[in-house]
């Protein structure tokens, strides 16, 4: 796979994010988008004349949302494309805004995620044709048979009981899973949920699809996140911008292999193009599994971490729930995954989860998460899967090198665009920076409407 990228380095100059919030029809897609993309064009210091090439990644909406979106920031006639990938959506929009400058198609592209979801389990919208994922639920259904339990539900914590059954890991390991994700999001101020547990709590909440209970299972969110990706050529007249920066080291977004219908429950929910986008990533990054100190991967499931933990390498195949009971997966232990709660307790609103993480970790590497900072890291893992399926994984590195170094909140405020520390506080930002951002040559007003007005009202 490796060099039929283009070989120019590319990076992450500006993130952005909303809280993510319980889906109650409140807020639509359109102040979720321009919230995100404002807060990511002034964490970059951009306008948005300077984008060449928008991405939109949404699941939930009618075609051409994102323009809908981007028409907000300005009608500069650029190309826009809406990406829908199941879970994996938002990684999919970075990785073809990393291919388009990687290639030479862009200097700057501004990628996007939003999600305005339906309460309660994922459903099916169209009845009248065949379901992208009916061979996969067919198969699970020859194997483990059919519950009442949401599918999805169904799917992944079945891959949870093969874990058990093959390699010996306990109903308390997957606990232990969602304890450690719940109490992280403790210092998200981005996150849906914000409260601590005990194991016990954890164990005892509702069983979903056994071993899963309600704890360990991601809700359904309304948010987004967005990225500005630049060309080194771009970050190069603008250097002091180049401690921010965060490179894109290595990247994969791969699909299933025939193994999805090899009859296991933990191939069932992808594991095999789990473990070829990572291996690939890490490789083109020159990063081994153990040298990552930080990791944000897909845990809709605390059992999709569990066997994903293997997947990626950050340990043996059959070993994750041994590299959990030594608390390997927190502060103080060999990596720390979903330092932002992961899916499960900051929340899952579909087109946005894949550029939240990605968020996540270009604030550590940047040191700007001074409140969950892990010391000495060098490279950081994302992992974002969508069933159907598609996996996107990448490897972040700092522009210099070196491993990320803690930043003062009160230095970040200085830095920033926003005028404040984004990792550790969700806030929002004024009519004189939205103003900083939106084209110059080509805004409209009508295109924009009283968006902007609802958005700040809400800070």
């Amino acid at each position: 796979m490796g060099n039929k990228k283009g070989n120019t380095p590319v990076y992450v100059l500006g993130v952005g994010m909303t809280k993510f919030i319980k889906p109650r029809g409140k807020v639509d897609y359109t102040e979720l988008g321009f919230e995100s993309g404002v807060k990511a064009m002034l964490d970059a210091h951009i306008n948005y004349d300077d984008v060449d090439q928008g991405v939109a990644c949404f699941c939930y909406g009618d075609s051409t949302s994102g323009q809908r979106v981007f028409y907000q920031f300005g009608m500069t006639g650029i190309p826009i494309y809406n990406v829908n990938n199941n879970c994996s959506t938002g990684s999919t929009g970075l990785y073809m805004g990393r291919n388009m400058i990687a290639h030479g198609a862009a200097d700057c592209v501004l990628v996007v995620g939003f999600e305005k979801m339906f309460p309660g389990s994922l459903q099916t919208f169209f009845q009248d044709r065949a379901n992208p994922t009916g061979t996969t639920s067919l198969m699970m259904k020859e194997t483990r048979g059919v519950t009442k339990a949401p599918g999805a539900a169904q799917m992944f914590g079945n891959a949870g009981r093969e874990h058990m059954e093959k390699y010996g890991s306990k109903l308390e390991d997957f606990a232990e899973i969602g304890r450690i994700n719940h109490l992280h999001s403790k210092n998200n101020p981005y996150s849906q949920f914000q409260d601590q547990y005990t194991l016990e709590q954890i164990m005892k909440s509702p069983m979903i699809h056994e071993p899963l209970t309600k704890l360990q299972c991601c809700p359904t969110s309304d948010g987004s996140a967005a990225a500005v990706l630049v060309s080194q050529a771009f970050l190069d007249v603008r250097p002091e911008l180049k401690d921010q920066a965060i490179l894109i080291a290595g990247q994969c977004l791969a699909t299933d292999s025939p193994n999805l219908f090899n009859r296991s429950a933990i191939e069932l929910v992808g594991y095999s193009m789990s473990e070829n986008a990572a291996k690939t990533a890490l490789v083109e990054a020159n990063v081994t599994p153990d040298e990552i100190k930080v990791c944000e991967l897909h845990d809709c499931f605390s059992a999709n971490e569990m066997v994903t933990i293997e997947a990626l390498g950050l340990a043996p195949k059959g070993k994750a729930h041994e590299l959990i009971r030594k608390g390997g997966i927190t502060y103080g232990g060999k990596v720390v995954i979903n330092p932002s709660g992961g899916l499960i307790s900051k929340g899952h609103p579909l087109g946005a989860t894949g550029l939240a993480q990605c968020a996540e970790l270009v604030w550590h590497m940047r040191g700007w998460a001074n409140n969950r900072q892990v010391e000495g890291t060098t490279a950081a893992l994302q992992h974002n899967l969508g069933l159907g399926g598609a996996v996107v994984c990448t490897v972040y590195k700092r522009a210099d090198g070196k491993a990320a170094q803690t930043v003062s909140s009160d230095v970040v405020a200085k830095k920033t665009g926003l005028g404040y520390n984004p990792a550790v506080e969700a806030k929002g930002f004024t009519k004189a920076q939205v103003d900083l951002v939106r084209s110059k040559k080509a805004r409209s007003d009508w295109a924009l409407q009283d968006v902007e007005e609802k958005v700040e009202a809400r800070f």
